[in-house]
């Protein structure tokens, strides 16, 4: 039997960015893939940037039965496009789609677009048994985990069970990528001041958990039907090694909505790095109530000490509020203790913004901008970007603010960019009023930020008095 050809893409989201980040996601769907004993082409749109005609072109050139790609929703009008060649270029050729793009909107993504399948949730297990039904040329009708389109039907196939212990899902498929290209580029996101010189650093990647335990009402995450699943520090720190041996990585970003949920966690993991003697830095996503009084301070100098960076953890607003309209369960007071805690021993804290709720007034804006200026941050900072499937994408149909689905599929893109305004403030002025608090920050801070970078600034700075 003749074996399906195989054409894997990733993605472009951001081609008017230099850099980019390594996609785990994608990765693990190839590795897995590649582990069922199936070849593929890869075409990585993100480390080789191409024109649509220069992709058109490869797509004609190119034989392929089954073409596979994802991105997150914000990126569907480019997966339409892509699509949309490939169809071009091979009228038979079976499309896949994986990611938030086809897990949030899939009834839209087969409707719209040329693409076949949607895989909805982990695709690691569904990816392979797609590709053996189609090897087989048998019927998707039992295939766990997809939406899919027939003879001009759309089908909704059952839920697949969830991969409980995920220590056992294989590496990422590292050697399909240009791996030196993507540790040069992860320089990017080292944030400043970056611990040794830069040029030092070869930085890279690490997913450390899958699914995110919070609900927040603007955020969608592919996993948030399955829960909350994170791997043993074994899992973590033998990926750590292998990286560090095969790519010489000494800088550890990782890749998650949440690292560590609990102190426990975090200590096993920096005991794994005291007992195995290795070296590395390392930054990690924590809640921002994880660290909580003075008696925590012997655990983040010993965090500190193993090559801890800093910690990522959401402040999102200031106002109360507007926190409770996000489904954010945060207290303002909780964040302010954490970030003084770190600050005492010289870790980082990175955060982010959203701003635009409908409750957001020139008041709130300055309320939440004063508790990162007072408390030396600067921000990540963006407006409101309603995600399908979430509360907040409910909200601006009720309110009859989106008339064509499908167009506002197609404006999204970076949250840095206004795409649609759910406060009483006219866009211009709002978008002033974001830069005018993010142009003191930069100031108090002495960044030395311009005006196109004070938004959308890829690493951030905050100062850390450490306590001797």
């Amino acid at each position: 039997m003749q074996k399906s050809k195989i054409l894997i893409i990733n993605v472009c989201l951001r081609p008017y960015k230099e850099n980019f980040m390594f996609p785990l996601g994608l990765a693990y769907v190839m590795s897995a893939i590649h582990k069922a004993g199936y070849e593929f082409q890869f075409l990585d749109l993100d480390c080789e940037r191409k024109t649509d005609e220069e992709i058109q072109e490869f797509l004609n050139n190119t034989e392929f039965d089954i073409m596979a790609l994802g991105c997150i929703v914000t990126g569907y009008k480019i997966v339409k496009k892509l699509s949309q060649m490939a169809r071009k270029a091979n009228s038979k050729a079976v499309i896949v789609a994986g990611n938030s793009v086809a897990d949030s909107i899939p009834k839209i993504l087969l409707e719209k677009t040329e693409v076949d399948i949607a895989v909805i949730g982990e695709g690691d297990i569904t990816i392979v048994d797609i590709l053996n039904r189609i090897e087989k040329n048998s019927s998707l009708r039992d295939v766990k985990g997809i939406w899919y389109k027939e003879g001009g039907k759309i089908y909704k196939n059952l839920v697949r069970e969830v991969i409980k212990d995920i220590d056992s899902i294989f590496y990422p498929a590292w050697d399909a990528f240009n791996m030196e290209t993507y540790v040069e580029s992860c320089k990017s996101l080292v944030n400043e001041p970056p611990p040794i010189p830069l040029e030092q650093i070869r930085a890279f990647v690490i997913n450390t958990a899958r699914g995110c335990p919070f609900r927040c009402s603007f955020c969608y995450q592919v996993f948030r039907r399955f829960g909350y699943r994170h791997r043993s520090v074994d899992s973590i720190i033998c990926e750590i090694k292998e990286l560090q041996k095969r790519f010489g990585i000494n800088y550890f970003i990782s890749n998650d909505e949440l690292s560590f949920p609990s102190k426990t966690q975090v200590e096993e993991f920096v005991d794994k790095i005291f007992s195995e003697s290795l070296n590395f830095f390392w930054t990690a996503a924590c809640r921002s109530d994880l660290f909580n009084s003075e008696d925590d301070l012997p655990l983040l100098r010993k965090i500190k000490e193993s090559g801890c960076v800093g910690f990522s953890y959401s402040l999102e607003s200031a106002n109360s509020e507007i926190l409770k309209a996000m489904n954010k369960h945060l207290i303002k007071e909780n964040f302010i203790k954490q970030t003084r805690l770190l600050d005492r021993v010289g870790l980082e804290t990175w955060t982010s913004l959203v701003f635009g709720y409908p409750q957001e007034t020139r008041e709130t804006i300055k309320e939440t901008m004063d508790l990162c200026y007072d408390l030396d941050i600067y921000p990540s900072s963006g407006y409101l970007l309603p995600q399908p499937a979430t509360p907040m994408y409910q909200y601006i149909f009720e309110k009859g603010l989106v008339a064509n689905e499908e167009e506002y599929l197609l404006s999204l893109g970076d949250r840095q960019d206004l795409r649609i305004n759910l406060t009483k403030i006219p866009d211009d002025e709002f978008q002033e009023e974001i830069r005018r608090h993010l142009r003191r920050i930069s100031e108090k801070l002495n960044l030395g930020l311009g005006e196109d970078n004070l938004i959308k600034t890829t690493t951030y700075k905050s100062k850390t008095p450490v306590d001797h």
